[in-house]
């Protein structure tokens, strides 16, 4: 229900722009949002539940949404794109809470940076009497029978977000593993996902997507039963038919069935009839083994071209054979329990054929050995040799005009240690957000989870050089919780947990830079061992070693540490996070510290 009230703000013209941040202090009840480019906002109250609508028209967002959840009057904040050409923010309060509309002050500093005064919310001791949401139409789809329905699962699922990607949707879940079917309307110009034992999110947005992706142009989220979620997209009739499959990180990987795979087994494999080049221009890939000495071996009729690289969709490892395809005698590998290969799967991608191998945890792959025209071998090591595994879409920070940096005098440089004493030492690296969350955004767009991820990478390589077994949270740009992060370090027996962060604060505040260390009991030593090679080793400006009850902090067994390597609003600290120079000695410092505190530990 749209309530009576609506915002007149300043109206600077309405340009084509991009959201470069925002950030809602709930102490302060204060929003603050800046564009590239001038933009006039148009705001909103809504009623159940109460929340402000702020539209940024012309401004596009260019990632999927991003959801920062509150305690207190307001529940979340939710940023992302209404459509082709309007960024949209919610202001959601918590149930039961209001807000006087007229007490709703907006500030536009300039025409590309707003600040919106929120009154305090109220509680009513009731929440807002429920609005009658206008049906979805569904599609004229023929229902099978109630004995054809998937059984109730004992545990639920809980949809959480809908996003599209370069080749398909995701759907973000937490809980049980969903169970899924997929029906074509008789006219074939929509297809339905039901998920089962499912619950959608009161704060999934945007439920209707517009999408531009294999013949997809529209898809639409909603509660269809009490029990069930329904994905509807729209497509046309010559599109291939959709499918929806289970993520190897959780969620749903939704695909056009042409790109499906299926698993690689040991027995031989009846594959679906695809349309292939003439026999002589086609290699058949007759075989993949893991031999004894932990490398995959992939056996072809005739020479193999290949490209490798790591598949976005499903989290695996690709190596992509040009022109090539398995036969009814094709042989997978044997993935014994403890096996460095969690899953082997092949996908037929057009003319090309795809392996993908999704390693176990702290499980890396070397470059490919052509030994024979015909034979390919990939090595597969637990630890021995540092990987960068490319994103689809390789971040492009705009470049930032770089200022004089002091740099600390170097009459007694510091070394990285010696190898640290024989022993299981053990070191998880977390490198913070990832995926569709990109963790604090600062001046000129650029994003905490490629900044920390860059660095944790460089962490890891020193740290392996230095003898010591490094077990990455995530190597990628992927999507994981905070549970998930700790159980990694629980399971692995770690000797230290270092999660690696980026500040924020409002970009109104450029002068506000520097390095935090946080820790949480046992963990102070190792933090203050950190933050002062940090600080010798980069010259950054000291805002001194913390105690703190972050999840993974207080969660964690093991002495564990909380590095924000600088303020991405800052104007000093962004300027030097964008260099990879810079990156390189904040990563440097950090495995001092880490090395250097192993030290004196295995001393004691």
């Amino acid at each position: 229900m749209l309530c009576s009230f609506y915002f007149l703000l300043f109206t600077f013209p309405a340009q084509a722009a991009r959201l470069q941040s925002w950030r809602l202090s709930p102490a302060q009840n204060q929003l603050e949002f800046s564009t590239d480019d001038g933009v006039q906002p148009k705001a909103q109250l809504l009623n159940d539940p109460t929340r402000l609508v702020i539209d940024l028209p012309g401004v596009t967002f260019g990632r999927p949404q991003v959801t920062e959840s509150y305690n207190g009057g307001v529940r979340s904040i939710r940023v992302g794109q209404f459509d082709r050409q309007t960024t949209r923010i919610v202001v959601e309060y918590a149930p039961g809470y209001t807000v006087d509309p007229s007490r709703i002050q907006f500030q536009g500093r300039t025409a590309n940076q707003w600040s919106v005064q929120l009154p305090t919310p109220t509680f009513s001791g009731v929440a807002t009497p429920p609005v009658t949401q206008p049906p979805i139409t569904q599609p004229p789809t023929a229902q099978p029978p109630i004995s054809q329905l998937p059984p109730t699962s004992t545990g639920r699922t809980f949809v959480q977000s809908l996003q599209a990607t370069g080749d398909g949707l995701f759907l973000r879940t937490t809980g049980a593993t969903p169970q899924v079917r997929s029906l074509r309307s008789n006219d074939r110009r929509q297809m339905i996902i039901d998920i089962f034992g499912a619950t959608l999110s009161p704060n999934l947005f945007p439920r209707d997507l517009p999408v531009n992706v294999s013949g997809v142009s529209r898809a639409q989220i909603s509660q269809f039963t009490p029990d069930s979620v329904r994905l509807t997209l729209t497509l046309s009739p010559q599109s291939a038919d959709w499918r929806a499959s289970a993520s190897p990180s959780g969620g749903l990987i939704v695909l056009p069935q042409a790109v499906g795979s299926t698993p690689i087994t040991s027995s031989p494999v009846t594959q679906p009839p695809v349309t292939q080049p003439p026999a002589s221009q086609t290699a058949i890939v007759q075989s993949v083994e893991l031999d004894a000495n932990r490398q995959l071996i992939i056996r072809g009729n005739q020479p193999l071209s290949y490209t490798t690289g790591w598949d976005r969709a499903t989290g695996s490892y690709r190596v992509l054979i040009r022109s090539a395809r398995t036969d009814q005698s094709f042989r997978g590998p044997q993935l014994p329990a403890g096996s460095s290969i969690l899953q082997a799967r092949v996908r037929q991608d057009g003319n090309d054929l795809a392996l993908l191998f999704l390693p176990a945890a702290n499980v890396q792959f070397g470059d490919i050995v052509q030994t024979s025209p015909q034979q390919l071998i990939l090595p597969v090591r637990r630890g021995l040799f540092p990987i960068t595994p490319p994103t689809t879409n390789p971040p492009t920070t705009p470049p930032i005009t770089p200022s004089p940096i002091p740099v600390p005098p170097t009459t007694n440089p510091r070394p990285v240690p010696p190898r640290v004493p024989n022993g299981r030492l053990v070191v998880v690296i977390d490198p913070g957000h990832g995926g569709p969350d990109p963790g604090a955004v600062g001046i000129r767009g650029i994003q905490e989870k490629e900044i920390v991820l860059d660095i944790s990478r460089r962490v890891q390589a020193n740290l392996e050089r230095g003898g010591v077994q490094v077990v990455m949270t995530r190597n990628a740009d992927t999507d994981l919780d905070l549970q998930p992060r700790v159980d990694i370090a629980q399971r692995a027996n770690a000797t230290a947990f270092v999660s690696i962060h980026a500040n924020a604060i409002s970009m109104s505040r450029p002068d506000v830079n520097g390095l935090e260390t946080y820790y949480f009991q046992s963990g102070l030593e190792l933090a203050r061992t950190i933050h002062r090679n940090v600080l010798q080793g980069t010259g950054v400006q000291d805002r001194g070693v913390r105690s703190a009850r972050f999840f993974v902090l207080r969660r964690t067994s093991m002495p564990s540490v909380l590095v924000e390597v600088g303020f991405v609003t800052g104007r000093t600290d962004a300027t030097r996070l964008a260099e990879s120079s810079y990156r390189q000695r904040m990563a440097d410092s950090i495995a001092r510290g880490v090395l250097e505190y192993l030290g004196n530990r295995g001393s004691r």
